[in-house]
C-alpha cells in the first residue's frame, strides 16, 4: 500500500528491483479496504493526515515512512509504531533492502510470539487491537496454546504497560480464600487479622488482571468478580467503604462459555461484560507451518541445559516426524518433546530416534485420494505445497522455489486452501 503524492516514483522503484503490485488510483474508505491483502505500507509524512494512517495500518503489516529531511516527523512517526523511516529522494538500494528485510516475516510481529503462519497475524492484529483500548478482553483456545502470552502482550503493548500484570489462577483459590484473596481484609476484620490485606485486584490498580481458566469458576467467583468489573470497585472483607481501582480485565479459558450460558453454570452477564473483544488462539494443528520456528525456538532455549554437548538443530526426518504429528497438547507439548529430545540425544542435532514413542506410532499415512477431479487436483496441490513448507522448514520464499512458482503465488495458494490446516 502506498500513500503518497509522490507514488509513482515509488512504482517505478518498485519496477526497477522486480516488485509486482496492483496499482490503483481508486480512493476507499478503511471500513472498507482489506487490509488482509497488503503486505506492506509505505506513508508519505510530508502528506496531510499522516499521523493517523500510521496509527490504523500498524496492526495489520510492517509500516514503511518516507519523507524529507525531518529528523522530529521521522522520530515521531517511529514512535507511533512505523518500522522504519526512508529519507526522500528514495534510493533502489534503501528500497530493495526493505523487502529483503520483511519478505519471509509475518506481516505483523509480537515479542513473546512466534508464528509466520496466516492464522497467527490474524491473531497479532487482534493483539495491536486490543491493545489500542481499555476494553476487556476474552481469549479462547485448547489448552496448550499460549493464552496467557498472548495476555501478556497485550498488556505489553498498552498504555498499562509499566504497572502491574497479575494472573489469577481461578481453579486455585477456594471459595473459603475467595474474598481475602481478590479483595483482601482490614485490621481487626476477623480473628487473626493482625494487619490490612491488599487483594490481588487492588496490587493491579491501573495495570492488568488475568483471569486464567475463567471457564472453570464457582458461581460464588462469578458473582464477586462480577461489581468489580462493572463497578470498578469493591468492599475488603471488615470493610465499610468501597475501595475503588482501574483495572483493565484480560481472561481466558478453553471452555465454550456461550455454550456454559445456555447450560446455566455461567452468568451470561458475566460473559458479555468479558467478552467485549474476543480472540481465539488456533491449535497448533492448524498452522503446522510453525512448527519449524517454535521448535528452533525451543532447541535454542532448552539446549543450554546440556553442558556436555552443544545442540543446534533438528534433522529434516525428524522435523518430518514433528510436522506429520497432531498435537492434541498443541505447544506446550511441543515444547516438552524438544525438551525432553534435548536431555536424550547424545549429537548436535536432534534425531527422529530422540522423539517418543508414541509420536512416531501416530504418524498418518497418506490417504487414497476420492471426491471428483477437481477436489483431487487441490489435495494434490495441497500436499506439494506441504512437503516444500516442510523442506523449507517454513521458509515461504524456498518453499516457492522448491515448487517453482513465485513467491506472490505461493502466498495466494496458501490463502486458497488456508494453509495453516
Amino acid at each position: 500500500m502506498v500513500i503518497s503524492d509522490e507514488a509513482e516514483k515509488l512504482y517505478e522503484i518498485f519496477d526497477s528491483i522486480g516488485i509486482t503490485l496492483r496499482k490503483t488510483n481508486k480512493t476507499k474508505s478503511p471500513a472498507s479496504t482489506n487490509f488482509s491483502t497488503y503486505d506492506i505500507a509505505f506513508i508519505d509524512i510530508d502528506s496531510e493526515g499522516w499521523e493517523k494512517r500510521v496509527i490504523d495500518l500498524k496492526q495489520y503489516m510492517p509500516v514503511i515512512t518516507i519523507g524529507k529531511s525531518d529528523i522530529k516527523k521521522a522520530i515521531k512517526s517511529m514512535k507511533l509504531g512505523a518500522t522504519d523511516f526512508l529519507q526522500k529522494p528514495l534510493r533502489n538500494e534503501s528500497v530493495k533492502e526493505i523487502f529483503e528485510n520483511f519478505k519471509d516475516k509475518p506481516k505483523v510481529e509480537i515479542n513473546g510470539l512466534i508464528g509466520i503462519s496466516r492464522i497467527m497475524e490474524d491473531v497479532y492484529c487482534g493483539i495491536r487491537k486490543a491493545a489500542l483500548t481499555d476494553s476487556n478482553v476474552l481469549i479462547t483456545g485448547e489448552s496448550g496454546t499460549g493464552k496467557e502470552l498472548v495476555a501478556r502482550a497485550i498488556h505489553n503493548l498498552s498504555e498499562r504497560k509499566e504497572n502491574p500484570f497479575i494472573v489469577i489462577n481461578c481453579t486455585a483459590i477456594p471459595d473459603t480464600l475467595l474474598e481475602s484473596e481478590l479483595f483482601g481484609f482490614e485490621k481487626g476484620a476477623f480473628t487473626g487479622a493482625n494487619y490490612t490485606k491488599k487483594g490481588l485486584i487492588e496490587w493491579a490498580d491501573r495495570g492488568t488482571v488475568f483471569f486464567d481458566e475463567i471457564g472453570d469458576v464457582s458461581p460464588l467467583f462469578q458473582t464477586k468478580i462480577l461489581r468489580v468489573i462493572q463497578e470498578g470497585e469493591f468492599i475488603r472483607i471488615g470493610g465499610n467503604h468501597p475501595v475503588k481501582v482501574d483495572v483493565r480485565f484480560i481472561a481466558a479459558t478453553n471452555k465454550d462459555l456461550s455454550k456454559a450460558c445456555k447450560e446455566g453454570v455461567f452468568r451470561e452477564d458475566l460473559f458479555y461484560r468479558l467478552n467485549v473483544i474476543h480472540i481465539e488462539i488456533p491449535p497448533l494443528r492448524s498452522r503446522k507451518e510453525d512448527i519449524p520456528s517454535l521448535t528452533q525456538f525451543f532447541i535454542k532455549k532448552h539446549s543450554i541445559k546440556r553442558k556436555d554437548i552443544n545442540i543446534k538443530g533438528i534433522t529434516e526426518e525428524a522435523l518430518d516426524a514433528l510436522m506429520s504429528y497432531s498435537f492434541p497438547g498443541n505447544v506446550r507439548e511441543l515444547e516438552n518433546i524438544i525438551e525432553r529430545a534435548i536431555a536424550f540425544t547424545n549429537s548436535v542435532e536432534i534425531t527422529i530416534k530422540d522423539l517418543p514413542a508414541y509420536l512416531l506410532k501416530t504418524q498418518h499415512s497418506k490417504k487414497t485420494p476420492h471426491g471428483n477431479l477437481r477436489e483431487a487436483v487441490d489435495n494434490f496441490e495441497k500436499e506439494l505445497i506441504w512437503s516444500a513448507l516442510q523442506k523449507s522448514r517454513g521458509n515461504i520464499s524456498k518453499a516457492a522455489e522448491l515448487l517453482g512458482i513465485h513467491r506472490q503465488q505461493l502466498q495466494r495458494k496458501l490463502k486458497q486452501f488456508k494453509i495453516a490446516t
